[in-house]
C-alpha cells in the first residue's frame, strides 16, 4: 500500500514536469522519398543535429531498431490502411502493440501514438472505428504495462472547425461531434493530449487575403493591423497561435478543458510552381526559425499562457515522390546528406551546443536594410571581402536576401582579417556565433567542411535544452528512477 501510494503521487509529479522541463520542437519524418538513406544513416543526421523528438508515419522496424540506445523521443504511426482491422480486433490491436512497441521498449523511447492522420478529414468511413482503435491500442499497452510510458492520440487537421477565426467562436464541425466527443473523453481519461496538424501557409494561402503574410510568418505587424478576437480582445501575434486557440476554444465548447495540444505538423515550403509565389526559401526560413523561437519560450497561446504548445516541424526530407503540386514535394528542412537547405537559427545561447572553437560573424535579425546594405558595400570593396558566391547563380545567392547576403560577406571579410585586428561590428549590424552558417552548397569561409565539402551540419538544436546543457533525461528513465527510489523507501 506504501508502495502503491508512493508510485501514485510521483506519478501524479511526473505528469505535471513536462511544463516544468519547457516546451520541445521535433520534426516528422516521411518516407515519400527517391533517395531515403538508410536507417542508420537518418538516426545519425537526426543526432547531429541534435533533434530530440521524431515521428514516424509508419512502424517502421528499421527507424525503430536504428532508434535503440539513442534516447530520441519516437512517437510512432499506426497508418490510415491499418486504423479499420485495429478498431474492428481487440486482438489485432494487442499484436500491433506486441510488433511495433514492446519489441523495441526501453532501448528505443517510444512515448506516443498516432493512430491514424487526419482520419476525419482523409479516411471519414474509418471514422466510426477510430476511437475504438485507439481504446483497444491502449488496453494492449495497459496489459503490456506500457501504457504510463506510451501515449495515445490521433492528429486531426484545422479542416474540422469550418470558422477558426475568431478563436473565441470556434466549435468542430458538428458532422463529428460524437466523435469528437468520444475522442476528448478518451484523451482525457488516459491523461493524454490532442494532436493538431496546423499550417499557417494554407492558412494564408487560402485565406482570399483576409490576413497578411506577416501574420503567417510570425513578423511583427504595425499597431493599426493588429489582429485581435473582438470577444475576448485577445492580441493574436501569429496565425499559428490563433489556430491552436481555435482549437482549445472548439474543445471547450464540447465542455472540455485544458487537454493539452501538441502540434503534430506545421512548415513551410521552400519551394513552389509558377502559381505557388509564397512557397519560398525566404519566407520557409523565416517561418521556421520564428517557429523555434515562439515554442521555445514555453508559453502557450493567449487562452491558455502557461500550457507550451510542444511541436512537430513537416518535416526533415523533401518527399518527393509525393503527388501533386511542386509546393508538397518541398518541405524538407535537410537535404539527404545532411545538410540543410536554409540556415536554422535558435537564437538562443544555453540552445548552442557542441566542441566547435569556430567562431563565425553574421548579420543580425533586427539590422536594418539601409545599414545591411551598406555593410555589404563595405565588405565586398574596400574590406575585401570575396563575395562571388553570393552573386547570382552561385552557391550563396539563394535565400535572396539583405540579411544572409550581409551574413556571408561579414563572414568572408571576418575570417580573413580578424586575426590582423578586423571586428565583426559593421557598424552595430553583426554579431559573432558558434553556430556554422552554412547550409546545402554554400559553404560559409572558417567552416570545417570549407575544402572538403559538407558531410553534415554542427549540432543544431532542435529541441529543448536545460539550463544545465544537456537534454531533459527520456520520460521512461524518470519513472525508473521514481520506481527504484520508492521501493528504496518501502525497503529502508
Amino acid at each position: 500500500m506504501i508502495l502503491e501510494r508512493c508510485l501514485g503521487s510521483m506519478l501524479l509529479a511526473l505528469s505535471m514536469l513536462s511544463n516544468v522541463l519547457g516546451a520541445f520542437v521535433g520534426v516528422n519524418i516521411g518516407t515519400d522519398v527517391s533517395s531515403m538513406p538508410p536507417a542508420s544513416d537518418v538516426v545519425a543526421i537526426v543526432k547531429a543535429h541534435q533533434i530530440t523528438h521524431i515521428r514516424l508515419y509508419d512502424a517502421d522496424p528499421h527507424m525503430l531498431k536504428a532508434l535503440a540506445g539513442s534516447g530520441i523521443e519516437v512517437t510512432v504511426g499506426v497508418t490510415n490502411e491499418e486504423v479499420l482491422g485495429i478498431g474492428e480486433s481487440a486482438s489485432a490491436a494487442a499484436a500491433w502493440i506486441n510488433k511495433n512497441v514492446a519489441a523495441y521498449m526501453p532501448s528505443t523511447n517510444i512515448t506516443a501514438i498516432a493512430v491514424g492522420s487526419e482520419v476525419l478529414t482523409s479516411v471519414p468511413h474509418a471514422a466510426p472505428v477510430l476511437v475504438t482503435a485507439m481504446n483497444n491500442l491502449h488496453k494492449a499497452l495497459v496489459a503490456a504495462d506500457l501504457n504510463f510510458q506510451v501515449k495515445v492520440s490521433t492528429p486531426q487537421s484545422m479542416d474540422i472547425i469550418p470558422k477558426p477565426f475568431p478563436p473565441s467562436t470556434s466549435t468542430f464541425n458538428s458532422s463529428w461531434n460524437s466523435t469528437i466527443y468520444q475522442l476528448l473523453q478518451f484523451l482525457k481519461n488516459t491523461n493524454s493530449y490532442y494532436m493538431l496538424n496546423a499550417y499557417p501557409y494554407y492558412g494564408y494561402t487560402n485565406g482570399n487575403g483576409i490576413f497578411p503574410i506577416d501574420y503567417a510568418l510570425f513578423k511583427p505587424l504595425p499597431s493599426v493591423k493588429q489582429i485581435v478576437d473582438p470577444n475576448t480582445l485577445f492580441h493574436y501575434n501569429s496565425m499559428f497561435d490563433a489556430m491552436v486557440d481555435a482549437t482549445y476554444y472548439s474543445m471547450d465548447a464540447l465542455n472540455f478543458s485544458v487537454i493539452p495540444i501538441v502540434v503534430t505538423e506545421t512548415g513551410w515550403p521552400w519551394q513552389g510552381g509558377s502559381n505557388e509565389p509564397d512557397a519560398t526559401v525566404e519566407n520557409a526560413e523565416t517561418f521556421i526559425n520564428k517557429l523555434i523561437q515562439r515554442v521555445s519560450n514555453n508559453s502557450g497561446p493567449p487562452s491558455q499562457p502557461t500550457i507550451p504548445i510542444n511541436t512537430y516541424i513537416y518535416e526533415l526530407f523533401n518527399e518527393d515522390k509525393r503527388p501533386g503540386p511542386i509546393s508538397e514535394k518541398n518541405w524538407g528542412l535537410l537535404f539527404t546528406n545532411g545538410t540543410a537547405v536554409f540556415p536554422l537559427s535558435l537564437g538562443g545561447p544555453s540552445q548552442i551546443t557542441g566542441n566547435s572553437t569556430a567562431v563565425f560573424c553574421v548579420a543580425k535579425d533586427d539590422a536594418s536594410e539601409d545599414k545591411l546594405r551598406d555593410g555589404i558595400n563595405w565588405a565586398c570593396g574596400q574590406g575585401q571581402a570575396n563575395c562571388s558566391a553570393i552573386q547570382s547563380g552561385q552557391p550563396c545567392y539563394l535565400p535572396n536576401n539583405i540579411k544572409n547576403h550581409a551574413s556571408y560577406a561579414y563572414n568572408d571579410y571576418y575570417q580573413k582579417m580578424h586575426t590582423v585586428g578586423g571586428t565583426c561590428d559593421f557598424d552595430g549590424t553583426a554579431t559573432t556565433t558558434t553556430i556554422d552558417p552554412s547550409y546545402g552548397s554554400c559553404i560559409f569561409t572558417g567552416s570545417s567542411n570549407s575544402s572538403t565539402g559538407r558531410e553534415s551540419l554542427p549540432p543544431t538544436a532542435l529541441g529543448p535544452i536545460s539550463p544545465g546543457g544537456s537534454t531533459k533525461l527520456p520520460l521512461y528513465k524518470i519513472q525508473f528512477l521514481i520506481s527504484a527510489t520508492c521501493l528504496l523507501v518501502v525497503l529502508l
